[in-house]
């Protein structure tokens, strides 16, 4: 039975595909999507979740806290917040927890966007602050983390404040700015913006390790642990009562959710995830070529006269309208209804039909990862119905 499967999906493939990526197309333009207003509003949605770093200059106004430490403040704000430096009576330093507030200290403060006003309303008003005018010479460095047993560790566990008498305000990973907070979990490949006196500066640059050329290395025990540990996951049948041929997310499905949770708990089992762009990449589009190639390979002995004796072209239209037809129905509803991003839509239509060349042009058209964590958010799910659907039309034919 297998030639008669491979040679049905590989009559209905291409055209399928076809057909996916036209309907991506076809909601564009029916839904008149402006691609950079939906970029915008990616941004936009991105920042709220991570709670965007937002820096203030502010000038202690609140008698409240006039003469409270920094721990008191803290505790009386409820809020997280980084306070880097500090300037009172011309002279300035790098607080630490038990350094004083006072009227007229002029301070420079890194918070979520979510906490902004807050930390103003509290603390006093803006104002525009030179630090380079400065008694005592500081720097603001970005520093790589390399180290690989750094990887996992939390922010606040490192002590950077009372070891090395430097604050770090923020972090940078994949282009996006995340707060310094305590509970923060570092990865290999983060930039951290580290304030303080030159020489420390220096000590932490050699704790996080700071050597661009380790980055250059591919980490690949953790990608052959992942598609190993994916290979037997996608091999192990899954039975469910009522349904005579177990399901088994094979070995597309089972890599895909292992390389989900390594990404979420690898840090645990000291396994660094960090690739390089390019390396990235390259094994998505080996990925593809080599997954397209077996299908070919397997059904090309009889395609031909499938195609032109057979009922291929029966295949290939019926194909064609299961993939369509859902699509631009569920498509409008998301769109019109749900209000979903246009960019992580292309990634759920090309998700919901398990289908890596529609994913490959979703991201070459966006630019961004909104396709890939949309295809990748509900590829398992729909795996898992695709083959429990197939087995219900089996039994309701038997």
């Amino acid at each position: 039975t297998g030639d008669p499967i491979a040679l049905g999906y590989a009559c209905a493939y291409p055209l399928g595909v076809v057909g996916i990526i036209g309907s991506i197309i076809a909601i564009r333009y029916i839904c008149r999507v402006n691609l950079k207003k939906e970029e915008d509003e990616l941004s936009t949605q991105t920042s709220d979740m991570k709670h965007m770093p937002h820096m203030l200059h502010l000038e202690v106004r609140n008698e409240s806290i006039d003469g409270k430490k920094l721990l008191q403040i803290k505790e009386f704000m409820g809020r997280p917040f980084v306070c880097s430096r500090i300037r009172h009576d011309g002279h300035v330093s790098i607080p630490n927890q038990d350094t004083e507030f006072h009227i007229g200290d002029q301070v420079f403060i890194v918070c979520s966007e979510e906490d902004a006003e807050a930390v103003i309303a509290f603390i006093g008003k803006e104002i525009q602050v030179d630090w380079e005018k400065q008694d005592m010479p500081m720097v603001s460095r970005r520093i790589l983390v390399t180290k690989s047993e750094i990887n996992g560790k939390k922010l606040g566990s490192l002590h950077f404040r009372s070891m090395y008498g430097v604050n770090v305000t923020r972090s940078n990973r994949s282009g996006m700015d995340l707060f310094a907070d305590p509970n923060l979990i570092l990865q290999v490949g983060d930039r951290v913006m580290v304030v303080g006196q030159q020489d420390a500066v220096e000590r932490v640059a050699g704790v996080l390790g700071n050597q661009l050329k380790r980055l250059d290395t591919p980490n690949i025990v953790t990608i052959f642990v992942g598609i190993f540990l994916g290979i037997l996951l996608g091999s192990l049948p899954i039975a469910f009562p009522g349904i005579p041929t177990p399901v088994k997310l094979g070995l597309a499905g089972g890599p895909l959710v292992v390389a989900i949770l390594i990404g979420r708990f690898g840090h645990k089992l000291k396994l660094v995830t960090y690739t390089t762009m390019s390396a990235n990449l390259m094994l998505r589009e080996i990925g593809i070529v080599l997954f397209l190639a077996s299908v070919g390979i397997e059904a090309g002995e009889h395609f031909v006269q499938t195609v032109v004796e057979g009922s291929g072209l029966s295949y290939v239209g019926y194909g064609f309208l299961i993939t369509v037809i859902p699509l631009l129905i569920i498509g409008m509803i998301a769109r019109f209804y749900c209000k979903v991003n246009y960019f992580t839509l292309m990634g759920l239509i090309a998700g919901s039909n398990t289908d890596p060349p529609a994913l490959a042009y979703a991201n070459q058209a966006s630019g961004n990862d909104a396709p890939a964590v949309g295809y990748s958010t509900v590829y398992p799910l729909t795996m898992f119905l695709r083959i429990l659907a197939g087995q219900m039309i089996l039994l309701t034919m038997m």
